[in-house]
Order: structure tokens, then C-alpha cells, then sequence
């Protein structure tokens, strides 16, 4: 940093260099006058003059008449503080006034005389002199407050007339304690606190006054650089409203005085380190007034922003290391927080803002350019695209800026903190959106929907050392709480790609598993533990590992390929879906197959219809094999997740249903279905009045339901021929083998709205739970020598009129399948 060297226009009067013979002849009076032998500034030795020794041994020399007023003395001394400013003089007054300090304030042996009365004893006339020496005291005061202009760096010699001037103030103060005997007289060191302090605010005042000029006669390559980019304002005396150059140049103007301070003025002016410490007296009085300048600067650019943020960034980092390098450590700021990041924290913000959408075209960008290339690897050894590696490129970036602001001011980083968050969030899931948009086009390409897949995951994975890189759990509540959410937003956007992409899958895994049921009907027949005419083995593990062959070709190719292409976690996240579907084909297509299972084309109704002892113990070891499968040994799914899935739960219930009774399931059935009447609410085709009644025998205690059939009403049917509707009712219930179900009322002819009037009984025997049965109402039309078509249909449960004994009500009837 280059030095800088200011004269500060003051009038002082005139400055004349004394010669050296008249130094010298000033040295020879003052030996002659006072008997001193000369001494060297630092050491100050002295001889004590003859006339010293008489007045020692003599303690009434006050009787004594006084010398003359007039001595060479003190002519000498009075002529010398004329010439206080000149080169070499301020050593000689030092030297000369730390003798007669020494001499006066000396007390011998014996003696009890005061040095103020032996003072006033003197030749040198006490009033007289005092009084020179309050005229030099404030001058010295007037010449150290602009040491720049009295004192200048740039000649050494002057800087030791500075620390002679030093001298001389301190042995002014030590005249006025010790020979005077005053009581309160202003240290030396407060003193010369209170002119540097007033020069550095003479010296900061012309540096903002003339910041232009200055800095093009001091950094005039800086200058010309400036000029080249034709932003100079060297015609202006202040700053800019519509730029911030002003600033850069005052700092380096600043710092340039500072230097100067430490570098030139330090080694002379530290003579009470307790007290003054030039170097950071001036960083600190400097930055004083900087600061509150920038201030006031910054609050009207905040109304009107003429300039781009970049600039003010710039100017921050700027700012931040003039306060870090010289401010920080000097009093009374150390250990204190600095108020310039509250002043820019509105440019920071709107800076973190423009990112946003630096960032989101960056975004669009780089998955462009990364579809382009088919989603090509990062590298060898990672299972992700380059678009991840490209967004979270230009988010750290992001981050380092706001991290090398350093903000000291916890607040204002907090701030910054939950802004860059909403930026984080925003990108990211913007990111997650795209690929969950662009994912149907890739999921017949394994390899690219693994690709995809993997990004997100990778997503994840950087966004938890991001979180970390940004504070973690020291940041605010709020911060935390939005990247967490992202984190969760993320997970289910992961969730919803893996359900798709098994999605996919599902229809081989479900071919795959009927090929199972065909198996299982064809090889594993009969009771446990008979061969029953299918395959020759007893074994349950071989007949399992038989039938399960198509399933296990099919997982194992798929599997295998997963395994290599995708991140671990999206493995496991595969394979819970996979789990999922395979666990439910094996439920719906083998265990409780549909009415319409294409197994009835080849093999008979009596052994679709249900599942022997064996084959329910071949599906249990089948299941316990695919079970273990997808465990893996450790490296799949956890067993305790397997154990748990509502998958397995659901198709373990449908197992223990083959080992129930039919009256069992009935009851169960009827116990557990609700909301059966439902369609009939949505899509109605009609009513049908109904008349219930419940009758239990008080001896016997025999339960009987006695139904009425009164008249449907408004039927909506379509066809071509005589429309005939009837009535028929079904009673659903255990135990009801031997007894009469179904009743069936007489057919009308062509009336959308019968009248029927029919009775009919359902005898349910001594029960103790009638609630486990219900009505099934069906309005047909009678098709002779066809089977009758259906109309609609619904469901009157007996419990509904258990607690009232009767029930009368008009009951809507759904529409039916489609002929």
C-alpha cells in the first residue's frame, strides 16, 4: 500500500531552519548560563551546576536577593520557543528543559526546600517563565494537531523533531507536577491523544473533500484505468449519487493514512502505549468518520438502487476488509459487532433475489444440455448425470459469496441465511419437478429412468451437505424447517418415480405370477401330504421353488440389471415396490383369483373355486422363499419391514380364510362390509318399498324375519321386448343350508312402477346374533327360457332393525352391470 504524505493547509506562522552555528552557539550559552554539560535526548544525563551546590549546602539561599530577571538563561529558552517549528530546535528545548526539571525537582540530602521555592528563588523569574511555557504548550498542541503538515513522513528529520516535540510536551507537564507543584495538569499522553485525535479529523475531512483529485496524484495507474473505462469523476468533489467509485478511492485514501500512521508515525508517537497506539488510533477515527458517511450514502442509494448489485457486493467485500485488517482489533471496536452489515443488507437480499434467477436459467440449461446428451454419467464411478453436479455448482458458488461476507452481525446472517434457504428450495424442487414431468418418456429406457432416479437421490444427498455447509443446527428454526420440508417434498417426488417405474413392471410381474398359479393347479395337488396326481415330490420347499420358477427368472433379470445402475437407496426403494406388487399378484391372482381368471379355460370350476391343504402349504413356503429374496441376506429390505407390509398382512388373512368355514366367512363377510347400499344412493334406476320384521319365539327362541314387499317405483330400464320386473329376496347369513334363502314375488307386466303386496318368511333358527345376516334385494326382469336380467340390486342389513323390531322404507336399487 503506497504511503500516503498530506499537507493539510493551516496557518501556523513562520517556519525558518535555524543554522547550525547558531545551534551551536545556542548550546554554548546554555552550558555557560547553567553549568550542563550536554546530553543525548533519550539518556538526559546531567551535571548539576555550581550555583546548585550553594543553594544545597546553604537551606536559607531564599534570603538570598535573586538574580536578574534578564539572565542568558532564560533569554536563551525564550529565544529557542520562537523558533519552536524549526528543525533541530525541538531537541535542544527538550534536552535543555529535562535539565532544569532535573535540577529543581532534585532533592539532596537534607534538604526541605521545595523545588517550587527553589524555582522561585532562581534567575529565571518564575511568573515570567511559567507563562513561556503555557504559550509553548499550546503551540506544541497546535503543531501536533496536523503532525502531517508540521511533521512530514517523507523527511526524517522531522519525524525526529516529532518525537523531540514529544519530549518536550512531556517534560512541560513533568515541570508542572514536580517544579511547579500544580495539582491537576492534563497527562502527556491524554494530551497527545486529543491532537492526533483532531488531526486525523482534519486529514479524513480533506481526503472526502478532495478524494478525486488526491487519489489520481497518489494511484495514478488506478487512474488511468479508470479513465480507459470511462468512469472517472475526477471533476466532482464528493461522492456520486449514481456510483460508488467515490468510496473504493476514500478507502484506499484511508488505508493509504493508516499505513502511514503504523509505518511512519508509529515508531515516534507510541511513547505511552497504555494511552495512545497511533496506528489504532487512527484505524479507529478513521473508520469513525468513513462509516457514518457510508451510512448516510447508503440509505439514499437503498431508496433509488442507480447502481447494479454487483457493485455493491464489490463494495462490501471492500468494506469488510478494511474493517477485519484495521478496525477490528483497535478500541473500542474489538470484540464489538460492526454496524456496515445492517447497512447492506438490503443489496445483499436483492442480490440473493437476481440469483434466483441466475439460478433457474442455469437450471434449465443444464438439464437441457444434459437430455441432450442422454443423460450421460458425471463420471466412472458415479451413477448420476451432470445436470445435479451442474445446479449445485452454481448454488455453492452462491453460498461461498454470502460465507466470505463473514458477516460478524448474527442477525443479519440469519437473514442472509433464510434467503439463500428460499433460493435452495426453490431450484431444487424446480429440478425434481422437471425430471418428474420428463419421466414418462424414459420409463421404457431402464437405464436413463435409473439415470433420473439417481439424481434426485443424488439431490438429496448434496442438499444434507449443503445443509451443513450452511450452519445446520445452529441456524434459525425457520430456516431449518424449510429445508427439511424440501428434504420431505423431495423423498415423495423419489416415492412417486419409483412407483412409476415399477408401474411399468407390474404386468410382467403379473404374468409372471399367474404362470405360479398355473403351476400350483397343475403340479401341487390334493390334501397335505399326498401326491393327489400331480407332481411326483412331497418335498413343500421343492414344490415351492417349482412353482415359483417364472417368478424368480423374471426378478432375478430385473433385479440383477437395478442393481448395477441405481444408487443403493433407490434399490431398496425398487424393491419395496416391487415387494408390494409381487405380494399383491400373488393375493389376487393365485390365493383369491377373480371370477373372470383366465385358469378356467384349462382347468375345471370345482378347483378354481378353492385350495387344497397342500396347496395353501406350498404358497406359505413360496411366500416364505420370496420373503427372503427380497431380504437379500441382509442387503435387501429389512425382515421387520417385510413382516409388517400390509401386503403380507393381507395375503396371510387370505390364506387363513381356506382354513374357515363357509358359514365363517359368510358371517365375517357380513360383519365386516359396509356401505354396500352406496351405488344405489350415487346411481339409482328405481325404489323398492320394503316391510321388515323382526320376531324372536319367547319359548323357543327362534328367530324369524317376515318381508313385505309393497311396490317399486320409477324403474329405468330399456328394452325391446315385454318388460316384466319382479322382486326377488335373498337372505345372506351362516347356518342357512338347510333352510329356505331366496323368495320371489309375481312378474308385471310393462309397469315401470308394480304394485306388489307379497309376504315372505326367512326362518334363521335359535341364533344369538341375527346382526350377522342381511337382506339382498334385486329387481329383475323375467326372461322366459333366458336367464333374467338384472335391473338393480341392494343390501338391507338385519342389524339396522334389530333395536326398533320393524322397519318400513323405500330402497333405492343401484344400476347393474352393462348386458
Amino acid at each position: 500500500m503506497t504511503n500516503l504524505s498530506l499537507t493539510v493547509p493551516v496557518c501556523l506562522g513562520e517556519r525558518r531552519r535555524l543554522s547550525a552555528c547558531e545551534l551551536q552557539h545556542a548550546q554554548q550559552q546554555q552550558q555557560q548560563q547553567l553549568q550542563i554539560n550536554p546530553v543525548e535526548p533519550r539518556r538526559r544525563s546531567i551535571a548539576v551546576p555550581s550555583v546548585a551546590s550553594s543553594e544545597t549546602e546553604s537551606p536559607s539561599h531564599s534570603t538570598s536577593s535573586p538574580l536578574p530577571f534578564n539572565s542568558p538563561s532564560f533569554r536563551h529558552f525564550s529565544c529557542l520557543t520562537t523558533k519552536s517549528l524549526c528543525t533541530g530546535v525541538p531537541a535542544v528545548m527538550s534536552n535543555l528543559l529535562a535539565n532544569i526539571n532535573a535540577f529543581y525537582a532534585h532533592s539532596a540530602t537534607g534538604n526541605s526546600v521545595s523545588a517550587n521555592d527553589r524555582f522561585a528563588a532562581s534567575n529565571f523569574g518564575k511568573e515570567k517563565f511559567v507563562k513561556l511555557l503555557d504559550q509553548l504548550h499550546n503551540s506544541l498542541r497546535i503543531s501536533l494537531s496536523v503532525y502531517r503538515n508540521s511533521f512530514p513522513a517523507s523527511q526524517p528529520e522531522k519525524l525526529l523533531d516529532l518525537k523531540s516535540t514529544v519530549d518536550l510536551l512531556t517534560s512541560i507537564t513533568f515541570f508542572r507536577l514536580k517544579v511547579q507543584d500544580v495539582g491537576s495538569v492534563p497527562r502527556a499522553g491524554s494530551v497527545l491523544k486529543e491532537c492526533a485525535l483532531n488531526c486525523l479529523k482534519t486529514t479524513y475531512q480533506f481526503l472526502f473533500e478532495n478524494c478525486n483529485e488526491l487519489h489520481q496524484r497518489e494511484f495514478p495507474a488506478a487512474a488511468a484505468a479508470a479513465a480507459t473505462e470511462g468512469a472517472s469523476e475526477s471533476a466532482k468533489s464528493g461522492p456520486s449519487p449514481d456510483s460508488l467509485d467515490f468510496w473504493h478511492r476514500l478507502i484506499e485514501l484511508v488505508v493509504s493514512v493508516i499505513e502511514e500512521d503504523r509505518n511512519s508515525y508509529a515508531p515516534v508517537l507510541n511513547q505511552f502505549p497504555q494511552e495512545v497506539h497511533i496506528g489504532q488510533l487512527s484505524a479507529s477515527a478513521m473508520w469513525d468518520h468513513f462509516s457514518q458517511d457510508l451510512m448516510y450514502a447508503l440509505q439514499e442509494h437503498e431508496e433509488k438502487r442507480p447502481c447494479k448489485t454487483s457493485e455493491y457486493m464489490n463494495l462490501l467485500f471492500k468494506v469488510k476488509w478494511l474493517y477485519n485488517k484495521y478496525v477490528a482489533d483497535a478500541p473500542p471496536h474489538k470484540g464489538s459487532v460492526p454496524g456496515y452489515p445492517l447497512w447492506f443488507q438490503p443489496f445483499v437480499l436483492q442480490w440473493l433475489s437476481e440469483n434466483d434467477e441466475v439460478s433457474m436459467e442455469y437450471l434449465h440449461s443444464a438439464y437441457a444440455r444434459d437430455r441432450k446428451d442422454s443423460f450421460q454419467k458425471s463420471s466412472d464411478h458415479a451413477l448420476f448425470s451432470t445436470s445435479v453436479v451442474d445446479v449445485f455448482t452454481q448454488l455453492n458458488q452462491c453460498l461461498d459469496v454470502v460465507k466470505k461476507l463473514e458477516c460478524p452481525d448474527p442477525a443479519v446472517e440469519a437473514a442472509f441465511m433464510s434467503r439463500f434457504s428460499g433460493t435452495v428450495v426453490k431450484v431444487l424442487f424446480a429440478y425434481a419437478n422437471i425430471i418428474a414431468k420428463d419421466y414418462g418418456n424414459f420409463t421404457s429406457q431402464s437405464g436413463k429412468a435409473c439415470v433420473l432416479m439417481n439424481n434426485v437421490q443424488q439431490v438429496r444427498v448434496q442438499l444434507e451437505k449443503l445443509y451443513e455447509a450452511m450452519g445446520g443446527q445452529a441456524m434459525e428454526a425457520e430456516t431449518k424447517d424449510k429445508l427439511q420440508e424440501l428434504q420431505d417434498r423431495l423423498n415423495t417426488v423419489l416415492d412417486d418415480l419409483a412407483a412409476r417405474f415399477v408401474a411399468t413392471k407390474s404386468s410382467e410381474i403379473v404374468a409372471a405370477v399367474r404362470e405360479v398359479g398355473c403351476l400350483l393347479h397343475k403340479h401341487v395337488r390334493g390334501g397335505a401330504g399326498s401326491s393327489g396326481g400331480g407332481s411326483g415330490s412331497t418335498d413343500p420347499q421343492a414344490e415351492a421353488d417349482m412353482i415359483l420358477r417364472p417368478l424368480m427368472e423374471l426378478l432375478d433379470s430385473s433385479l440383477g440389471m437395478l442393481a448395477v445402475e441405481c444408487e443403493k437407496a433407490i434399490l431398496r426403494r425398487l424393491l419395496k415396490e416391487m415387494w408390494r406388487v409381487t405380494v399383491a399378484a400373488l393375493e389376487k391372482e393365485v390365493v383369491l383369483p377373480p371370477i373372470s381368471d383366465p385358469r378356467q379355460d384349462t382347468l375345471s370350476k370345482d378347483l378354481e373355486k378353492t385350495m387344497s391343504p397342500r396347496q395353501c402349504a406350498a404358497i406359505q413356503v413360496a411366500l416364505e422363499t420370496v420373503r427372503q429374496y427380497f431380504h437379500a441376506g441382509g442387503n435387501g429390505l429389512k425382515l421387520a419391514y417385510l413382516e409388517k407390509s400390509a401386503e403380507l398382512q393381507s395375503l396371510r388373512y387370505a390364506l387363513s380364510l381356506y382354513s374357515q368355514t363357509t358359514d365363517s366367512l359368510v358371517k365375517t363377510f357380513v360383519a365386516t362390509q359396509a356401505g354396500q347400499d352406496r351405488p344405489a344412493v350415487d346411481e339409482p334406476v328405481g325404489e323398492v318399498s320394503i316391510q321388515a320384521d323382526l320376531f324372536r319365539h319367547p319359548g323357543s327362541g327362534e328367530v324369524k324375519v317376515t318381508v313385505k314387499v309393497v311396490a317399486a317405483n320409477k324403474l329405468q330400464w330399456d328394452t325391446s321386448s315385454m318388460f316384466r320386473p319382479f322382486v326377488e329376496v335373498n337372505l345372506i347369513g351362516p347356518h342357512l343350508s338347510n333352510k329356505k334363502r331366496k323368495f320371489t314375488t309375481k312378474s308385471k307386466n310393462n309397469s315401470t312402477s308394480p304394485k306388489y303386496n307379497e309376504s315372505f318368511s326367512f326362518i334363521l333358527g335359535t341364533i344369538e346374533d341375527p346382526e350377522a345376516f342381511e337382506l339382498q334385494i334385486s329387481c329383475k326382469d323375467y326372461c322366459f327360457a333366458r336367464d333374467d336380467h338384472l335391473i338393480g340390486v341392494t343390501v338391507l342389513q338385519i342389524k339396522d332393525i334389530i333395536e326398533q323390531g320393524s322397519c318400513a322404507c323405500w330402497c333405492p336399487g343401484p344400476k347393474a352391470a352393462a348386458r
